[in-house]
């Protein structure tokens, strides 16, 4: 048998080590691939590992000797399901390994703009505080996050997680989640959220009925001065509303680490000076990365002994 690694700089761009695939069977490795390069790259490969790379039909159709395609992610929507289905070939993902971070990455993006720490770092830096007249001085209004509603779209691991911390920092929690429930968390509708929310978390999976599931009708009925965070999905949002809902006042803050294309391409809301982006990093911890890279290997393990571990088809 023989595997090829398409896209492997995004999981390991040089702090880990894929000799733990190479030796289970033979592995031809590449950072990226671009599309045109697919068909060559796998032509006689029975195993394929991927994290952005699409599969669709008529690549797999044109790929005989392929048994098993591994997705280096929670998400699969690059993968036409049913046509792998149709072919027998096992498709299998990673889910549950970045709840610590993506939570923790959530509070990180809440915190830049409550504390505005890397702001006054940066005045710092720059001598102001020596040239100050007063031993304190703060650049744009401070907040406590005690006694904040943070509503949550999306009560899954991550959901939760980010409730836990909430609940932490002092802050009621609620969340519009049909399908889970919580301790500590109050279930509400969706316009009881967007009416209540101070804080507004994102933490749902990408679907048609969550795109644009933030949109100028549901900014419309946020509070004026909330705050958005989205380290979900970029396609979340209506980017456009967004900007409008800042310009406006309606949003003082859009936080993210996701944007509706990646990398983007003259992206107006990441150069807003009312936004917060990080460029999807949130599951870049080398733990983190560490725990995907370690599930990865457990499912092609598992399906070379016929077994079925985080088996999408």
């Amino acid at each position: 048998m023989k595997g090829v690694i398409l896209d492997g700089y995004a999981l390991n761009p040089g702090d880990l080590s894929y000799d733990c695939f190479s030796s289970i069977i033979p592995f031809d490795i590449y950072d990226s691939t671009d599309p045109a390069d697919v068909l060559t790259r796998c032509k006689d490969a029975d195993v394929v590992i991927t994290n952005k790379v699409p599969f669709d039909k008529a690549t797999m159709e044109a790929l005989p000797n392929l048994k098993y395609i591994g997705v280096t992610a929670t998400g699969y929507n690059i993968i036409d399901i049913e046509a792998a289905r149709e072919r027998g070939i096992a498709v299998t993902n990673i889910p549950a390994y970045s709840t610590d971070a993506v939570a923790q990455h959530v509070f990180a993006l809440l915190l830049a703009v409550s504390n505005a720490v890397e702001k006054h770092n940066e005045s710092v830096k720059r001598g102001e505080w020596e040239r100050s007249s007063s031993f304190c001085y703060w650049l744009t209004p401070l907040f406590e996050l005690n006694g904040k509603t943070l509503g949550i779209i999306g009560l899954g691991n991550i959901g939760k997680k980010v409730a836990s911390i909430a609940n932490a920092f002092g802050m009621r929690v609620i969340a519009y989640s049909p399908h889970s429930r919580m301790d500590g968390v109050e279930a509400v509708t969706l316009d009881e959220l967007l009416l209540s929310s101070d804080v507004l978390s994102l933490n749902c999976p990408l679907n048609e009925k969550t795109e644009k599931i933030i949109n100028e009708e549901s900014l419309g009925k946020m509070k004026m001065g909330s705050i958005l965070i989205n380290a979900s999905r970029g396609a979340l949002v209506d980017e456009d509303a967004v900007i409008r809902a800042l310009d406006s006042g309606r949003l003082s803050w859009y936080c993210a680490d996701v944007l509706s294309l990646e990398p983007p391409r003259k992206n107006r809301l990441s150069m807003h000076e009312k936004s917060v982006i990080t460029p999807h990093i949130a599951w870049a911890p080398i733990e983190t990365r560490q725990r995907l890279l370690s599930i990865a290997i457990s499912n092609l393990e598992s399906f070379l002994s016929g077994k079925k571990e985080n088996r999408v088809v």
